[in-house]
């Protein structure tokens, strides 16, 4: 029987976890690997921050609160509470309960960033015509938690963090190529203790990690 909490698949996201319980050396930066994702502990007062290495590499991004990761980063509450839907440096971010998890502090890209999308997923790419597991963001996620102990009975929507959405008036929107450039880096304040996952997107269909670009890897920082 179908399992929402389970992947459909597997790769070195279930076995790339910085450590047992996802806790990291404080000033270490992490490689997160091409199309995989990793589960870090944030504690409330630090900082996180994501590199885009490469340059056009997106990072599908989630908080959860720590150790009780049914309360988790809402992009529909945090739209609500913004009164946007593109997120920049000053905007608190929130949960579920509508409560702060994470401040946004800074952006060295141009700022263009998606919060409307969800996670692609194995049904995604079935339904973009390929035959078999394709890696995929929601997996990432599962197993990234699933290898610091956590499991999720359903997938939030993420903070795709460099994925360029434009969206028309009359609400279509369409997909393009990120415009980040190498070395390009958000951070987050954390306002709670929380654990943030973040998925190097694997998405090599359509162009949202750069036109004929293959999915690479991005790196994280705690301070």
């Amino acid at each position: 029987m179908f399992d929402p909490a389970l992947p459909a698949g597997t790769n070195n996201s279930a076995s790339s976890a910085i450590s047992a319980d996802g806790r990291p050396e404080i000033g270490l930066e992490y490689t997160i690997p091409a199309r995989c994702g990793i589960a870090v502990r944030v504690g409330a007062g630090q900082t996180l921050k994501i590199i885009n290495t490469h340059g056009s590499q997106v990072c599908d991004f989630w908080a959860f609160r720590d150790p009780d990761v049914a309360e988790y980063m809402s992009m529909a509450h945090t739209h609500t509470a913004l009164s946007s839907i593109m997120p920049e440096p000053g905007d608190t971010l929130v949960t579920n309960n509508r409560t702060p998890i994470l401040e946004f502090l800074e952006d060295s890209s141009p700022g263009v960033h998606d919060t409307v999308v969800a996670a692609c997923d194995a049904v995604r790419y079935q339904q973009l015509g390929v035959d078999g597991y394709h890696d995929n963001c929601t997996d990432n996620l599962r197993m990234a938690l699933g290898a610091i102990g956590y499991q999720l009975p359903a997938v939030p929507a993420p903070f795709n963090i460099w994925m360029n959405i434009p969206v028309a008036t009359n609400g279509s929107f369409s997909w393009a190529s990120p415009v980040s450039k190498p070395g390009d880096s958000v951070r987050f304040g954390a306002l709670m203790d929380c654990i943030a996952v973040m998925s190097a997107c694997p998405q090599d269909i359509t162009p949202v990690n750069g036109e004929g670009v293959e999915p690479t890897t991005l790196a994280f920082c705690i301070f």
